[in-house]
C-alpha cells in the first residue's frame, strides 16, 4: 500500500504501528471498523476537527464508544466554545478527506487534545490517513510525537 501523510509521518518518528484494513461505509463510523476488526469499540480512537469562538481548528482525540464534551474542553483548553467543523473546513484543515482523518501528517500543524484515558490502553486504533485504513499503535507515542494536551472530556455515547 502506498504511504499516506500519516504513515510517512509515523516512519520519519520511527514508530511502531501495523496497518490493519477494513471495508470503509460511509457514517459507519468506529463501530463499523471495530466490528470489521474485531477489536473493542473502546479502543479505536476517533480523529476529531474542532474549531473555537473564532474558527481556530485543533483535533480532538477521543475513544470510538465516548463522544465529546465540547464544554468541558472548552473549559480546559481555555477557551469560550468548542465545535466540530464542518466537513469542508475539517479537510481544509487537515488536509485529509472526512472519515479518512489522521492526527499524524496534517496539512496544517494543529494543537492536539487527548482524552486521558486512551493512555491506559495498551494498544490502540486510529485513522491511518484514508477511509478503510485503520494503524495499530501504542498510545504513548501520540505523546511522543504530537505532545497532546491531556484532557478528561469523555461522555458515554
Amino acid at each position: 500500500m502506498a504511504d499516506t501523510p500519516a504513515t510517512a509521518f509515523l516512519k520519519s518518528h520511527h514508530v511502531e504501528y501495523s496497518e490493519h484494513t477494513y471495508e470503509y461505509l460511509e457514517h459507519g463510523g468506529t463501530g463499523v471498523s471495530a466490528a470489521s476488526l474485531g477489536v473493542p469499540e473502546h479502543e479505536v480512537v476517533k480523529t476529531l476537527v474542532m474549531q473555537d469562538e473564532e474558527g481556530k481548528p485543533l483535533i480532538v482525540l477521543m475513544h470510538g464508544d465516548r463522544k465529546v464534551s465540547t464544554k468541558n474542553l472548552a473549559r480546559q483548553a481555555c477557551c469560550k466554545r468548542i465545535e466540530p467543523c464542518k466537513p469542508k473546513v475539517a479537510a481544509r484543515h487537515s488536509g485529509y478527506q472526512v472519515g479518512g482523518t489522521s492526527p499524524f501528517g496534517t496539512k496544517k500543524k494543529l494543537p492536539v487534545y487527548l482524552e486521558r484515558s486512551i493512555l491506559d490502553l495498551p494498544k490502540i486504533y486510529l485513522n491511518g490517513g484514508r477511509r478503510g485504513l485503520l494503524l495499530r499503535i501504542a498510545p504513548g507515542e501520540i505523546v511522543r510525537t504530537l505532545a497532546p494536551v491531556l484532557v478528561a472530556v469523555a461522555l458515554e455515547d
